[in-house]
C-alpha cells in the first residue's frame, strides 16, 4: 500500500519577461493538457510542437502582450495574458484583455486560478488600466464560475462564438473594474 502525499502543493505565479528553454517545454506540455482537455484558447486540437514553440516565443516579443504563468511545484500549469489596447485607440487606453487563460487539469482546484487572477489584475492595475474585458466560451463552465466568483460581470453573448466539432458555441463577454482601493472609495462618495 502506498502512503498518500498530504503536502499542500507549492503554488507560484508571476509576470515574465522572459522565458527559458526549459519554461517554453512546459509551456508547450501545458497547453497541449489544455488544449486536449477542451480548454486551450482557440485551439481545439493541439497544433505541431514547433508552432507551440513559436507561439511561445512570439508571444515574448510583442510589446502589448505581458504573460502571465503559474507553477504547481515548480512546474507551468497555468498561463494567461495581459494585452494593451493598440497605440491608436485612444479611447480605449484605461481597458485591457484578460485572453488564453487555462489551468492544466492535473492542476485544478489547488487554487492557482484565483492566484492568476489577482496577478492579471494587480498587473493591469501597476499598468493604469481601470477595466478588464474578457471572453468565454460557455462551454468552459469552471473558468466561467471562476470569473464569475471574482466579480467579473458579464454583458454578452454571442451565439455562434466559435465553432467547434461541428456544431457552433456559444461566447460571453466579461468586464471588471480594477480600480485602486483609493478609486473604489471615491466612486462609493460620488455616488452617494
Amino acid at each position: 500500500m502506498m502512503a498518500q502525499d498530504n503536502r499542500k502543493p507549492i503554488t507560484a505565479v508571476e509576470t515574465v519577461k522572459t522565458l527559458s528553454a526549459a519554461d517554453i517545454i512546459e509551456l508547450c506540455d501545458a497547453a497541449i493538457e489544455a488544449i486536449e482537455s477542451g480548454g486551450g484558447f482557440g485551439w481545439i486540437t493541439p497544433p505541431p510542437r514547433n508552432i507551440l514553440e513559436d507561439y511561445w516565443k512570439g508571444v515574448m516579443l510583442i510589446p502589448e502582450r505581458e504573460l502571465i504563468i503559474g507553477r504547481i511545484d515548480g512546474v507551468i500549469a497555468a498561463s494567461c495574458q495581459i494585452v494593451r489596447p493598440p497605440r491608436n485607440n485612444e479611447a480605449q487606453k484605461l481597458t485591457c484583455t484578460l485572453t488564453t487563460f487555462f489551468v492544466v487539469p492535473w492542476a485544478r482546484g489547488k487554487g492557482l486560478a484565483p492566484l492568476m487572477l489577482d496577478e492579471a489584475e494587480a498587473f493591469s492595475r501597476s499598468e493604469g488600466f481601470k477595466v478588464i474585458n474578457l471572453d468565454v466560451r460557455s462551454t468552459q463552465e469552471r473558468a466561467i464560475q471562476r470569473y464569475e466568483a471574482a466579480g467579473y460581470i458579464r454583458f454578452g453573448e454571442h451565439p455562434k462564438y466559435a465553432y467547434i466539432n461541428g456544431s457552433y458555441a456559444t461566447g460571453y463577454y466579461y468586464y471588471k473594474e480594477v480600480l485602486e482601493k483609493s478609486e473604489h472609495a471615491n466612486k462609493g462618495k460620488a455616488g452617494s
